[in-house]
């Protein structure tokens, strides 16, 4: 589909249920024993995340991610509509390795299966899947950089955005980077994003701006994806992602601030 935003609201996909692919995240007990928005393929969040590298949660390998797509009868036009129970960071995960891999017509749930289930029906079971033949492959343009990347950028305009809590910040971070924790994009109430113009101000609050280069980093990827989506979302061009995070920094003793 064209013309559909990075994250799409509840009432749009329920408009749109029959046309796109909704994936669940959460885990599969939760999928089948708790229900889940009709039609949607159950592909939990560890099912995707490379475990067993050097650098854990980092991007699965993509042959491993084509045939789990294709065991979830995904295919490779289709529009894709994510969700998980957490405000949407597990999904967000699954939307950032979508795009990785050259699938752009993927979107994050505004809100999750909690504020889905107030207004909009759900189904148990799970549906007939037909096997499909996905074939991604990484995007040589996505904006993933590592350490030696963040570690030049210290010197320049550049505004690293650290994405974890207040307590995981204070006890070592990237030198200048700024906290921005990625809950206070979520509106506890509706569990989904706060409206735009509350973003926005929050975002300049803290110097991250759309005319500067922002370099998001966590601990191992998953909380700056939901960021990264945020700022997607918003219009933000030039958005670097630090997959290996902090796991990948303290291998190299990157410099380490406390405060």
């Amino acid at each position: 589909m064209t013309d559909v935003p990075r994250v799409v609201s509840r009432e749009w996909l329920a408009a749109e249920l029959d046309p796109v692919r909704v994936v669940d995240v959460r885990d599969a007990w939760e999928y089948e024993g708790i229900g889940h928005i009709p039609g949607a393929v159950s592909v939990p969040f560890d099912s995707f995340r490379d475990e067993e590298g050097d650098a854990p949660g980092t991007l699965p390998d993509v042959e491993d991610w084509n045939a789990l797509l294709s065991r979830a009868g995904v295919a490779n036009d289709d529009t894709l509509v994510v969700y998980d129970d957490t405000h949407g960071v597990f999904a967000a995960r699954f939307v950032v390795t979508a795009l990785a891999y050259g699938h752009d017509d993927v979107h994050l749930l505004d809100g999750d299966f909690s504020a889905w289930r107030l207004d909009h029906a759900t189904e148990s079971g799970s549906p007939n899947v037909e096997e499909t033949e996905y074939e991604g492959r990484f995007d040589d343009d996505w904006p993933l950089v590592d350490a030696e990347d963040v570690l030049a950028a210290l010197d320049t305009d550049a505004v690293l955005v650290d994405t974890r809590e207040d307590w995981e910040y204070e006890e070592g971070h990237i030198p200048g980077a700024q906290l921005l924790d990625w809950r206070e994009f979520v509106d506890e109430e509706t569990r989904g994003l706060k409206p735009e113009a509350e973003l926005r101000e929050l975002l300049e609050s803290r110097g991250i701006t759309p005319d500067r280069r922002v370099i998001l980093y966590c601990n191992t990827a998953r909380r700056i994806s939901h960021t990264y989506l945020v700022l997607d979302h918003l219009g933000y061009e030039d958005v670097s992602f630090f997959e290996g995070s902090l796991t990948e920094w303290e291998t190299v003793d990157g410099p380490i601030e406390t405060s």
